[in-house]
């Protein structure tokens, strides 16, 4: 009897959670499928030079830690499901069931409906691990061939994930359901949700906030006594002033409230209410957004800087990236907040409107509703903030770190020194050639497509004991051996005077970096004499010519530390100066295998260590592309992996939660509706009802969201504006967003029908 009344409750659970189930599958599915290319039985085609098992761990652990965030949901839909039940249990325990029966039919109930769901996830997750498949795949550049296996272990694996899931929070329902009394089962319907005025958290919030804005006034201080120049341009000088002042205004507001909130009420005054000290505040807060969020953009424009680096690279962008989530999440608080009190407003002040169609049934559903979840409605507008920022940084972060692999993985073999710890010149690297390297090739029977061993030379000798964080001297660069690098890389040669020389630049350098080095060292001082930079024509300019560069990627080693740029002086001089690196860098005619470069990596430290014995000597570096490109693959595609799934999660969690919180409802809207229907109000105007209410429901957090990503990802975007150009391409950045907000628009869209087709039909007649 028992086990038909699990099935019948099932099945009807089925049906009027049906988002609940749906979400749950999906969610296991998107574990599935996620996870599958760590089991031990996935192995794709790839051939020798690639190795997958470096995904592993790291990728379980990261898949593992989001997907307990699926405990929330699971645990928020089950306090719903007892809620809506609670009166069908009252009548079983009247008609002679025992609670604790109750409960474990309860527990029966859930733990078989997230059984199924979670079996159909795994079916569904087959497909989308070839999804995932493909996606790895032309991340390493492979082929892809469709091919569907279901994993044993990571079906196991799942199962277990979702059924200790399950266990756990239905214990938390059986203990719940037994200490809920049967008086208070029955009544469960008619309780009324507490008071907005009731809730403490919005002044708990402005407090927060408040000393949010103590740190930032005293950062604007700090800001104006050693950086300001009054000779700044006017948008520098408002940057200052208004970084400045906005929050001090802002933290001095509620002082202002408190006195005379104290006079006015000795007055029997209410003027100067809650509503009135979170308006003000929330202006403000919009002021110190427009503010912050202008900060990197001004410092990059006028190239200025804050504390030991520039605003929108470390430390500036960090701190002010703060200031900027502390008023942004403030504000996001505040708009929930007064949602309600607003639309009372409104409804008030405009009687025309409220009275006219079915507006005053409308103004009674929602803000019934707005009142009394705030609080929610703010954590899921958090929360949808966080999930749409980690879609719009994933295309960032990922491409930023390929373009960067694809700079630094120039060669099968790079060998690099760095002379940081060496203190004497006789200690340097002199005429080391690297042999070893070459017999492991050959044993290895790996031929060489092209080889050069080149040294770096200090333009004068007196710099070599130049050892100042990012002051550190630029070294040179004979033009054969930088003619050879050229050709490696199928680069034309180029060709100097006698007294000539010409700089190499890295990708990442910015056009104003360059101009400014450019301009101050037309000329170098050299133990060889004195070299002029060569220059090319150029009508454009007041002389007629302009510096010559090269910009063209040949591998972030060929730089000293803490230095962007390179010289290139004639051999003839580089032969009277001091060599203080020593780097040979090859081409293969085939790709190294994994475990070749592994094992050249070892015994190359074995000869050569990265870390000098006692912490004095050269540091040796030798890097494979092989090991850079699965290391730094793998690497990227768990970040983006984990990016991408946290936040399908989040919004998904986020979805489910607004669309709970109307269905589980509806109960209560059927009569409501009922009357409008005996009242002679036609279906079509219904409808009309039902859409206006979904769109506020969801609009609300949702618009507000959108509208905080916006100014979140100006300024990050803004913060690596380099990256992107150097590495990304302003491009290819924009089509990644925008296919990313078509699929999150589609996702919204799905929910938001799906969610009136069932309101629609949970109010019918």
């Amino acid at each position: 009897m028992y086990a038909k009344l699990i099935l019948r409750n099932v099945k009807r659970s089925a049906k009027d959670y049906l988002i609940y189930i749906v979400t749950l599958t999906i969610c296991a599915a998107l574990f599935y499928a996620f996870l599958s290319i760590t089991s031990r039985y996935y192995h794709p085609q790839t051939g020798t030079e690639y190795d997958f098992t470096v995904l592993g761990d790291s990728m379980k652990l990261a898949i593992l830690s989001i997907t307990l965030l699926i405990l929330f949901l699971i645990r928020y839909v089950n306090n719903y499901m007892l809620r809506r039940r609670q009166k069908e249990f009252a009548v079983q325990s009247v008609l002679g069931m025992e609670q604790h029966t109750i409960s474990r039919l309860f527990f029966a109930e859930t733990f078989l409906l997230g059984g199924v769901c979670t079996c159909a996830g795994i079916l569904l997750g087959m497909f989308g691990s070839q999804l995932i498949t493909a996606l790895l795949l032309s991340q390493y550049d492979l082929p892809f061939r469709l091919s569907f296996m279901l994993f044993p272990d990571t079906a196991l694996l799942t199962l277990c994930f979702f059924a200790l899931s399950l266990l756990v929070i239905g214990l938390f329902n059986v203990r719940t359901l037994r200490r809920i009394k049967i008086i208070d089962m029955l009544a469960a319907d008619r309780i009324n949700d507490p008071q907005l005025g009731k809730s403490r958290y919005m002044p708990v919030v402005t407090v927060l906030h408040s000393v949010f804005l103590l740190i930032t006034v005293l950062s604007g201080i700090s800001n104006m006594r050693y950086y300001f120049d009054p000779r700044f341009p006017l948008p520098v000088r408002v940057m200052f002033y208004g970084v400045l002042l906005s929050p001090a205004l802002a933290f001095v507001w509620p002082l202002i409230w408190l006195a005379a909130g104290a006079c006015t009420a000795r007055l029997q005054k209410r003027r100067w209410s809650l509503q009135t000290l979170l308006v003000v505040k929330l202006l403000f807060a919009l002021l110190n957004i427009c503010l912050f969020a202008s900060v990197p953009h001004i410092c990059f424009r006028y190239q200025i800087s804050f504390g030991s680096s520039a605003l929108g690279s470390d430390t500036g962008a960090n701190r002010y990236l703060l200031f900027l989530l502390a008023d942004l999440s403030y504000l996001i608080c505040g708009l929930h907040y007064l949602a309600g009190s607003a639309l009372n407003l409104w409804k008030e002040k405009r009687p025309a409107y409220t009275y006219s169609g079915q507006n005053l049934f409308f103004f009674g559903q929602i803000i019934s509703r707005l009142t009394t979840t705030a609080k929610s409605m703010t954590l899921i507008c958090l929360t949808l903030v966080l999930s749409l920022f980690l879609f719009l940084a994933a295309p960032a972060l990922t491409g930023w770190a390929e373009g960067y692999l694809a700079l630094r993985a120039r060669y099968d073999v790079q060998i690099s020194t760095y002379y940081n710890n060496v203190y004497e010149e006789s200690d340097l690297p002199a005429g080391e050639d690297y042999e070893l390297v070459s017999a492991f090739l050959e044993a290895h029977r790996i031929e060489k497509k092209s080889d050069c061993t080149f040294h770096l030379y200090l333009p004068r000798r007196e710099e070599f004991h130049n050892r100042i964080k990012w002051d550190f001297p630029v070294v040179a660069i004979s033009l054969s051996d930088y003619n050879a690098l050229r050709a490696m890389q199928d680069y034309a040669p180029v060709s100097l005077g006698d007294t000539e020389f010409v700089t190499q630049w890295q990708s990442i350098a910015t056009e104003e970096e360059r101009e400014t080095f450019l301009a101050e060292h037309a000329a170098v001082q050299t133990d060889a004499g004195t070299l002029t930079m060569a220059v090319i024509p150029d009508d454009t300019l007041p002389d007629g010519q302009k510096p010559l560069y090269y910009t063209e990627a040949l591998g972030e080693t060929l730089y000293n530390k803490y230095t962007d740029v390179l010289y290139v002086f004639p051999d003839a001089v580089c032969e009277q100066l001091l060599p203080v690196m020593r780097n040979r860098f090859l081409q293969t005619k085939t790709p190294i295998a994994y475990a070749d470069a592994l094992q050249l990596q070892e015994t190359f430290m074995a000869q050569y260590p990265e870390e000098p014995a006692g912490g004095e000597g050269v540091n040796y570096y030798l890097r494979t592309r092989t090991e850079q490109v699965n290391g730094t693959k793998a690497s990227i595609f768990i970040t983006h992996a984990a990016m991408l799934y946290g936040g399908i999660v989040l919004m998904v969690i986020c979805l489910t939660i607004l669309s709970l919180q109307q269905l589980l409802d509806a109960s209560k809207y059927r009569c409501r509706f009922g009357i409008l229907r005996k009242m002679g109000v036609e279906e079509r105007d219904i409808e009309k009802l039902i859409i206006k209410q979904l769109g506020i429901w969801f609009g609300l957090p949702v618009t507000i969201a959108v509208l905080t990503v916006i100014v979140l990802a100006a300024f990050f975007f803004t913060t690596i504006r380099q990256q992107i150009d150097a590495y990304i391409g302003l491009g290819t950045l924009s089509a990644q967003v925008a296919l990313t907000v078509l699929v999150l628009l589609i996702l919204l869209v799905c929910y938001l029908i799906s969610t009136w087709i069932l309101f629609r039909n949970s109010v019918e007649e």
